[in-house]
């Protein structure tokens, strides 16, 4: 059974309850139809007493059941109890108002032949129950599924958070015992080194608390990070690393999971151009093609096998695209020894709003 208090209140959009009164206003038409078919009275005056008392029902069975339970289900009871007291209550007052609109006194419906009386209200039960479940049915299933649309929203924000905590660790870590090693070897330019890790550390958490509060990582951001981390690369490599980051003016205000070509970029300086004595260069580009946006890191380092084993880096980043674009999204690797690597992600293109 499903815990509908545990949902979030469900609220009746503008829209949706136009389209409820319509359907409700052709039923009415159809009862009104039935009506004069049996027993052979003027159309236009059964529509105006099929109007004012099935508009009425709803009214009450809508709204009441709102009262009893903003959630969406009061319980059977409960609405059976509902269903009973509106269509009662709105029979006798949307009599009443009916007349007051024909002209005629206002309680002579109400005195009308018991029989007749009888099997309105048996109609307008029966139509109130269906319309009653109908209508909840929906509203329910329209809202259970809003809720799980949510609930994995918030299940995958939650994953990238915790991917993202991963990922700057094992940059950290690095780093770290990279800056170990220089201390002993060359104070000078670890120091320098020290230097530019605080403030890409600085750079990184400004950056996650503005990003955080506007809930929006874009690629201008993203390259900004690449840049300071290969910035702090370069103290330690010297001449050995080269960058370039290619960067279109109208891809800046792409979003992208933040630290999602990080991992790349380190995978192409530890793997690619430490092991290599001349080094070389890494360089990340974007592109927009179609409905993708192309995102390209690659190196001129010592190269790899075609399909090495995913270390930490390459099966971050596929985890990353598969929860933040579930089925949209991919990544190519290319590799081989002496020859660099290749790694292309595809994402979609997201229109500026």
């Amino acid at each position: 059974m499903r815990d509908t208090a545990a949902m979030p209140p469900f609220k009746l959009k503008p829209d949706i309850a136009a389209r409820r009164a319509l359907v409700v206003v052709v039923v009415n038409t159809v009862i009104a139809l039935i009506i004069t078919a049996v027993n052979g009275d003027a159309f236009a005056v059964n529509l105006v007493y099929s109007q004012c008392i099935g508009l009425g029902i709803w009214a009450m069975i809508d709204g009441g059941r709102h009262v009893l339970n903003p959630s969406g289900w009061p319980g059977a009871w409960r609405m059976a109890l509902l269903v009973v007291v509106a269509v009662l209550t709105s029979y006798g007052g949307g009599s009443v108002v009916a007349n007051l609109l024909l002209g005629r006194d206002l309680f002579a419906s109400l005195s009308n032949v018991p029989r007749a009386t009888l099997g309105f209200v048996l109609m307008s039960l029966a139509a109130g129950g269906f319309g009653a479940y109908y209508f909840t049915s929906r509203a329910m299933l329209a809202h259970a599924r809003l809720a799980q649309e949510e609930a994995q929203r918030q299940a995958s924000e939650a994953r990238l958070k915790l991917l993202e905590s991963q990922l700057e660790p094992h940059m950290l870590f690095n780093t770290l015992a990279n800056l170990r090693v220089l201390i002993g070897t060359d104070p000078v330019r670890a120091t320098a080194m020290l230097d530019r890790l605080n403030d890409f550390l600085r750079a990184t958490l400004t950056a996650s608390r503005t990003e955080a509060s506007a809930g929006r990582h874009t690629l201008d951001q993203e390259f900004a990070r690449l840049r300071d981390y290969l910035e702090l690369m370069a103290v330690r490599m010297g001449p050995r690393l080269r960058y370039t980051l290619d960067l279109p003016d109208e891809l800046t205000t792409q979003p992208v999971p933040p630290l999602l070509l990080q991992p790349l970029v380190e995978n192409c300086i530890r793997h690619g151009l430490e092991p290599s004595l001349q080094g070389g260069e890494v360089r990340v580009s974007a592109r927009h093609e179609g409905s993708d946006l192309v995102l390209v890191v690659s190196d001129t380092g010592v190269g790899s096998d075609p399909s090495p084993t995913p270390g930490f880096g390459l099966s971050q980043v596929r985890e990353r695209l598969e929860t933040a674009y579930p089925g949209r999204a991919r990544m190519d690797w290319q590799g081989q020894p002496g020859g660099g690597t290749r790694a292309l992600l595809t994402l979609p293109w997201t229109p500026s709003p």
